[in-house]
């Protein structure tokens, strides 16, 4: 079967990430959490080791503990870097990840992805983390199909134990991010302004003047 190569274009090209316009008010069932879990699980991982382990949070009180800990580490970090970024995209990106912050609890589901093992001193980890991040993406493009959205966050690593301990994930599995997850506040975004590739891309050897 062909794919519609506009419709691919559109998905890739407008899935963002999404803070403000996540819907904190309408419930998202498990069925399309799974729908989309069963498309991430196609992504490719290193040796089809399939290693990957999914922690779906829908429970209030523990949603909320888990926003206490993202904001533990969230706060001074983003607080005192929004102050100094100068106005544009940057800076309206660090003000809805204080947005984020602020209602992370209200987001009706977090989902934590994991992987099974930790990088060790002189490991690999850029394959590592190439065993997850794929499957975690195609979650991503699955939820923006469906008019839901997400956003990688990893700030709540900072307390990595402390999220474990609040939701039972063993010391062999590395947490790689939080996902906040809601229905979308309309379903048309746009392209992201990004640098033209001209200035990005270098063909057969790295170009340091360009």
């Amino acid at each position: 079967m062909k794919l519609d190569v506009g419709m691919c274009d559109e998905l890739l090209g407008t899935t963002r990430s999404v803070r403000k316009r996540l819907d904190l008010n309408r419930i998202v069932p498990r069925k399309v959490i799974n729908e989309c879990l069963n498309l991430a699980i196609q992504a490719p991982t290193g040796s089809n080791s399939q290693t990957w382990r999914w922690v779906i949070v829908d429970d209030a009180a523990v949603r909320s503990k888990l926003a206490e800990l993202y904001r533990k580490n969230a706060e001074p970090y983003l607080s005192s870097t929004v102050s100094n970024v100068p106005e544009g995209q940057t800076k309206r990106v660090f003000e809805s990840a204080l947005y984020l912050m602020d209602h992370l609890h209200e987001v009706p589901i977090h989902v934590i992805p994991c992987i099974l093992g930790r990088v060790q001193n002189g490991g690999f980890g850029a394959g590592f983390y190439a065993s997850i991040y794929p499957a975690v993406w195609s979650f991503q493009l699955a939820l923006r199909a469906r008019g839901l959205g997400s956003c990688l966050t990893t700030l709540h690593l900072g307390s990595e134990n402390e999220a474990a301990r609040l939701l039972n994930i063993p010391a062999n599995l590395t947490q790689v991010a939080l996902l906040p997850v809601a229905w979308t506040i309309g379903t048309s975004f746009k392209r992201a302004l990004r640098n033209p590739i001209d200035g990005i891309s270098h063909w057969n050897q790295f170009d340091p003047n360009n």
